[in-house]
C-alpha cells in the first residue's frame, strides 16, 4: 500500500545511499508544476564541501528509491 507523506515530513530525514553510506540530510524540496523535480541535500563532511565551497547538492526525485524512516538514494 502507498504511503503518502507530506513534504515537511521528509524534511530534515538522514540520506542514506543505497550501499548504505551516509550522505546528509534532506533539506528542501524543488516543485515543478505541482510535482517533485528534486530533492536539496545537505551534505556535511564531504568531499562536495572541499570542492568549490559547496554545501549540499540537487538529486533528481528520480534517483530517489525509497522514503521511509530514512531516505535511501
Amino acid at each position: 500500500m502507498l504511503k503518502i507523506r507530506k513534504i515537511s515530513e521528509v524534511v530534515g530525514l538522514k540520506v542514506f545511499t543505497d550501499s548504505g553510506e551516509f550522505y546528509g540530510e534532506v533539506e528542501e524540496a524543488n516543485v515543478v508544476d505541482n510535482k517533485i523535480d528534486g530533492w536539496r541535500i545537505r551534505v556535511n563532511n564531504s568531499l562536495l564541501s572541499r570542492i568549490g565551497g559547496a554545501r549540499g547538492v540537487i538529486i533528481p526525485h528520480q534517483f530517489v528509491k525509497s522514503v521511509g524512516d530514512v531516505f535511501i538514494i
